[in-house]
């Protein structure tokens, strides 16, 4: 599968199907979520929310996939990304693009 942020695929004439989307919701363990909220007086990357997003993107990307080869899709483009706090250490990840065969 093919995923890129542009309308196009450079030498390939495309046919749009439908938009597709996956998402995810991620929170933080409780005493991860103390420590960095303790990392914050003195600054600095907070790695374990780095990790959550990270892994909450990888999550939305594959269910946006799998919803792409559902409906035959060969790629996905203007692919896009969205992220909002649901609560306290907790964010939605979703992400969203066009699904297109090749002709």
């Amino acid at each position: 599968m093919i995923i890129v942020n542009t309308d196009f695929i450079t030498g390939r004439e495309l046919e749009t199907i439908s938009v597709v989307k996956g998402s995810t919701i991620q929170a933080k363990h409780l005493g991860k979520d103390i420590m960095s909220g303790l990392k914050t007086l003195v600054g600095g990357e907070l790695s374990s929310y780095v990790d959550m997003i990270n892994e909450a993107r990888a999550i939305a990307t594959k269910r946006m996939v799998q919803e792409a080869e559902q409906i035959g899709a060969d790629a996905v483009i203007n692919v896009r990304y969205s992220t909002s706090n649901v609560m306290q250490g907790a964010a939605e990840i979703l992400v969203y693009g066009t699904a297109v065969k090749f002709k």
